[in-house]
């Protein structure tokens, strides 16, 4: 957005599409994780039959939400251009608005940090499995 074209509702989905778009992505690539090593049970042991029927639920769950999850980013972003409605100020003001805002902000900045601390933890296991995979 330049600096001479107003933010409109519309311009603020379509830039905010990008976060259900991203989380579609990794609950996609959670799904295939789970699906490659469900690859790798041997299904004559009974814990691995009770692992396998678990990520069988699990796999249609999350490609489900991360095909939900495209499908409103493509939504969100297809409003670029939506004309601006007009707003009731008073409404826009109230202390439920900014609250609102408030802890979608927390959420995000919560989220970031959880993903922090995973990183390193996600780290080693990938240096490791390299390591086996030479």
């Amino acid at each position: 957005m330049s600096a001479t074209e107003p933010q409109t509702c519309g311009k603020g989905l379509a830039e905010n599409s990008v976060l259900p778009a991203k989380l579609g992505e990794l609950i996609s690539a959670m799904a295939e994780n789970l699906d490659v090593h469900q690859k790798a049970l041997d299904l004559t042991d009974e814990n691995s039959r009770v692992e396998n029927e678990a990520y069988e639920k699990l796999l249609k769950d999350l490609r489900q939400i991360a095909a939900q999850l495209s499908v409103t980013a493509s939504e969100m972003a297809g409003y670029r251009d939506m004309p601006m409605g007009r707003h009731d100020q008073e409404a826009m003001t109230h202390s439920r608005v900014g609250h609102a805002f408030q802890k979608f902000v927390q959420n995000k900045r919560e989220l970031l940090e959880f993903l922090e601390q995973i990183e390193e933890r996600d780290r080693k296991l990938l240096e490791m499995m390299s390591v086996n995979q030479r």
